[in-house]
Formats: structure tokens, sequence, C-alpha cells
């Protein structure tokens, strides 16, 4: 059983994990208008991911009795400056999520919560990996220049991200 205040906190996780998916699907949708098909489909499948997460602290909440309470999603931003901003964002944005998950971890513990402590475990792990694969897609941009042939390259080579997760499907049995 969840107490209230892991419970609150797993509940404003989810919907962090809701926004970022929101986030990078008007990422996608800035990239296609900009004819750039494989940032737009680098930006999808980061979204479906983010929505995988937030399905997984969904599962959670209910495994362990809690209740999940959805509140309003944000709206993200809808434009930026370059091809170059939105992976910044990106970047930026994994390494703020990482604190979030950082401070679940801290009160998991000060709340003696084990399970839920392992859980986030997962968590810890899957944001060494965002921010690694943001901050790679935003170095080699910035090497190969926002136009012309490098960006061309990279967004060849983006548009081959294969989707890591598939969503389970938890029946009410």
């Amino acid at each position: 059983m969840l107490n209230d205040k892991i419970e609150e906190a797993l509940n404003a996780q989810f919907n962090a994990e809701l926004y970022s998916s929101y986030l990078y699907l008007s990422m996608a949708a800035y990239y296609h208008s900009a004819n750039l098909a494989g940032f737009a489909h680098w930006m999808r499948i980061q979204a479906q991911e983010e929505l995988f997460h937030a399905m997984k602290f969904y599962d959670f909440i209910n495994e362990r009795g809690g209740r999940v309470t959805l509140k309003p999603i944000e709206g993200p931003p809808t434009d930026w400056e370059s091809p170059n901003a939105p992976l910044e964002h990106t970047y930026q944005h994994e390494i703020k999520v990482t604190g979030l998950i950082n401070e679940l971890v801290n009160l998991a513990v000060e709340e003696k919560d084990h399970a839920t402590n392992n859980f986030l475990q997962w968590f810890v792990k899957e944001q060494v990996e965002e921010e690694a694969s943001a901050s790679g897609a935003l170095q080699k941009l910035k090497l190969s220049g926002d136009a012309g042939n490098g960006l061309f390259m990279l967004d060849n080579e983006l548009g081959s991200r294969i989707p890591l997760f598939t969503f389970p499907v938890k029946s009410s049995n």
C-alpha cells in the first residue's frame, strides 16, 4: 500500500511523463513541418517511450493500491527557431526529468518504501540512457550544422531509430 506522500509524488511523475510525451510529439510536428522526417520519426519514438514510462507509473500506482489521478497537462512549446533548438530542449528536459526521478528515489528512501525504491531503479537506469541519447543526437547536429548535407545525413540516420518498447496491456482480472 502506498502512503499518501508517495502516491501524490508518483501521480505527479505520471503527469510529468505524459507532459514529456506531449512535448516530444510537439517537436515531431515541428520537424515534420520543416520537412525533416527523420528528426520527426526520432521524436515520435521519443514521445512513445515517454508514454510507455507514464503507463509504468500508472500500473505501479494501481498495483500498490493507490489511485491514479489525472490532472491537466501543460501545453508544450510548438515552434522553435532552428533544428538545433528542439534537441537542445530535449537534452535539458531529460536532465530535469532525471532530477525528478532522483527526488522520487530520495522520498522513497526517506519513507522507507522499498518497493517504490526498487521500482524507481529502472527509471534511474533509463534516465542515463535518455540523457545519452538526447546528448548524442544534439552533439551530432552541432557537428554537422543545422543546414546542408550534414543535416540531410543526420535526418536519414535519425529516421532509422527503432522503438525499444511495446505497450503492455494489463487486464482488469
